[in-house]
């Protein structure tokens, strides 16, 4: 286990995914431009050690819908969709500045899950991450809300951010979500749910479990996080889930401390990225 956490250190290619509620301020919904700042800082960081960088950003939806002046959460397809065509301008907008701020140069990657099925779509998309990398640049991912039809779907970006990682072979995955980690009920609810801090497998008792836990941040809440960790651990990535409340707690798991939950990777030599793909599509139709 100690060991375990030790080995993060050296993690070479890093995926970030961080939620909607992370970037706003709840009360109003506006942009927290303070943890944006931080969460810049410290990804900018990790590339100044030499380290490769991934950041899966949600928030488009939720941007769109404050800078339009909605009061609810849009439920029609077309009103989200409308939203995050202003949102994620929005939004990246205020990733270059800041990024600037750093002298480091961020890149828009918007994909949907037809990206991944099509074969010349996923290889265009793999080159192009392996492209953007080696010349030191970090891509921001979200879906292409715009256009996707079934973005609440596959657009919770826990499941994004797992499929990014095994698409570029990914190193470690870092879900930053709304509590520590993974817990044996919903911590928010049951004062006696009990932390666990570290996954060897996913068996059938963790699915179940992550089923009954009704935690739920953005469109996604623990079982999408469990599906994530399916996927990157076989992949061949390890999986650590953190409270991102105060972002520098990937530094925290950069340097092997115990916080948040890790799900020690696990390489399945059958494991093919197309075939998962496909089936959870089909699941869903």
């Amino acid at each position: 286990m100690i060991n375990s956490r030790l080995t993060l250190k050296d993690k070479k290619r890093i995926v970030v995914k961080i939620g909607s509620s992370s970037l706003t301020h709840p009360a109003t919904g506006s942009i927290n431009l303070m943890k944006i700042e931080k969460l810049v800082r410290v990804l900018t960081d990790l590339r100044n050690q030499g380290k490769e960088v991934i950041l899966v950003s949600s928030g488009a939806i939720a941007v769109g819908r404050e800078t339009i002046g909605l009061k609810e959460k849009p439920k029609a397809k077309s009103v989200k969709q409308a939203c995050a065509a202003v949102g994620q301008a929005r939004l990246m907008m205020v990733y270059q500045k800041l990024f600037a701020e750093y002298n480091q140069v961020p890149a828009q990657i918007l994909m949907t899950k037809d990206t991944m099925i099509n074969n010349i779509s996923r290889k265009n998309a793999r080159n192009t991450f392996e492209e953007l990398l080696k010349l030191g640049v970090i891509p921001i991912v979200n879906e292409n809300d715009t256009v996707s039809t079934d973005e609440i779907e596959f657009g919770d970006n826990d499941t994004l951010s797992a499929i990014v990682t095994a698409l570029v072979h990914g190193d470690l995955l870092i879900l930053l979500s709304d509590i520590d980690g993974l817990y044996t009920d919903d911590p928010h609810k049951n004062k006696n749910a009990k932390f666990i801090d570290f996954v060897e497998v996913i068996d059938n008792g963790l699915n179940e479990m992550a089923k009954d836990t009704a935690t739920s941040v953005g469109t996604g809440g623990m079982a999408t996080k469990i599906v994530a960790a399916k996927i990157a651990t076989d992949s061949g990535a390890d999986m650590v889930i953190a409270n991102g409340e105060d972002v520098s707690i990937i530094n925290d798991v950069m340097e092997g401390n115990n916080v948040g939950t890790l799900f020690k990777a696990h390489k399945n030599k059958d494991f093919v990225l197309l075939d998962y793909i496909k089936t959870e599509q089909y699941n869903k139709e």
